[in-house]
């Protein structure tokens, strides 16, 4: 009786522990069957993880739960790794192929999120025929972040055309431990989206006491031509310390460069090739050299007037005029150009009918005889007094005889008109 009453008082704590430390554990996974060979393949069950989240499964070596993936995922079987997702309870169940790690055992089971906060668990598994080494010791002092992770430095034009991108990663540390850590060898990995990092080990020179804390800076660089968004993850000790995202911008001069060069190189093969073709071409017969006779600077000469007997009756009137001679006549203005003779015609041919009309209304003929010569004008004589003929006119010679009384003007002066016989009346 009194080992039941002993124990009835430790039966109502046993239902609330076993749910408090389940929700305390986290992710969970198991395995089934812990062992199994090359080729053959195992069921992984897991729970307590987020809903609807990408969970990675992978086969690694030199490591235990309780110290994690020693090496990082350079120690895991990654070519042979699944991915699976959780469903809305966060458990999932998925069938993984056993492959070999590159580094010796213990091994597990390695499961860990690919997206969202990090989250991760391991199972004890072993590889049948696969190596077994004892894993490394801890290191004696203890390692933790103080400050959040920065990247520190600018890219160069260099970059713009494709020069490897490089930063300095910035860390704050403090030895938590009971011993001094002297020349720290940190790793450093980047990673280009969900793709495991790769890693390279930077070394820290200096000591570092208990209880103190120090400034690090690894140096970071990527490929050449590496542009996205990247994860700078560092770790010490097989435990990763801080992660830092890096987006790199594209290198725009490589594409300028290259749509240069597609526009660049085809013109050059266009004119090689023309080049090319023009000398390889058969030649025809050479062709006479055309030589165009162009006139004389200097005024056109006229055409021949046609013959009398063929002209039209408007022409017939005006005489014949003989012709200059190009020596003899002015050079025109080199800007007019001379009008043919139609045109000529066309011009004169009003003025020519408006002459004969008024040579008709003078002489009374319309077509005089071609070889009758014109009139000559009459020649204008000086009206004489009447009482002088031309032989006996004194001229403009003085006065031959005195004044007489009868010269004086007088107050009106009438004109005399001659008579008869020369006397006048």
């Amino acid at each position: 009786m009194v080992s039941l009453l002993a124990v009835l008082p430790l039966l109502p704590l046993s239902p609330l522990t076993g749910p408090a430390s389940a929700v305390e554990a986290g992710p969970v996974v198991t395995v089934a069957p812990t062992q199994a060979g090359v080729g053959g393949s195992v069921t992984v069950r897991g729970s307590g993880w987020r809903p609807r989240t990408l969970v990675m499964l992978l086969i690694c070596g030199q490591s235990v739960p309780a110290r994690g993936v020693i090496g990082g995922t350079n120690s895991c079987a990654n070519a042979d790794g699944r991915a699976v997702t959780t469903d809305a309870d966060g458990r999932f169940s998925h069938r993984l192929p056993v492959a070999e790690p590159p580094v010796p055992c213990p091994c597990v089971v390695h499961a860990a999120t690919a997206t969202g906060e990090r989250a991760r668990a391991d199972a004890v598994f072993q590889v049948a025929g696969h190596p077994v080494a004892a894993l490394p010791p801890p290191p004696a002092g203890r390692l933790r972040m103080l400050s959040p992770p920065r990247l520190e430095g600018s890219g160069s034009l260099l970059t713009w055309f494709g020069a490897p991108p490089a930063r300095t990663l910035v860390l704050t540390v403090g030895n938590v431990g009971t011993e001094p850590l002297k020349d720290l060898v940190f790793q450093v990995g980047t990673a280009h989206g969900v793709f495991a990092p790769q890693w390279e080990e930077r070394r820290w020179r200096g000591t570092l006491a208990p209880g103190k804390k120090a400034r690090v800076e690894l140096p970071v660089e990527l490929s050449a031509g590496a542009h996205g968004d990247y994860t700078v993850s560092v770790r010490y000790g097989g435990k990763v310390l801080a992660r830092q995202p890096w987006g790199v911008g594209r290198p725009w001069g490589v594409t300028v460069f290259w749509v240069l060069l597609c526009l660049v190189v085809p013109v050059g093969v266009f004119r090689a090739g023309m080049a090319v073709v023009d000398r390889v071409r058969p030649r025809g017969p050479a062709r006479p050299a055309v030589t165009r006779r162009f006139p004389a600077r200097g005024p056109t000469p006229p055409p021949p007037a046609p013959p009398l007997a063929e002209r039209r009756p408007a022409e017939r009137l005006l005489p014949e005029q003989p012709l200059p001679h190009p020596s003899s006549t002015p050079s025109p203005d080199p800007g007019l150009t001379p009008r043919p003779l139609a045109a000529v015609r066309r011009l004169t041919a009003p003025a020519v009918r408006g002459a004969t009309a008024l040579a008709v209304r003078l002489t009374g003929r319309r077509n005089p005889r071609p070889s009758e010569p014109a009139p000559a004008p009459a020649p204008t004589r000086t009206p004489t007094l009447p009482w002088f003929t031309p032989d006996t006119d004194p001229g403009p010679a003085g006065r031959l005889s005195a004044p007489h009384e009868d010269d004086r003007p007088t107050r009106r002066t009438t004109p005399t008109t001659p008579g008869r016989k020369g006397t006048p009346t």
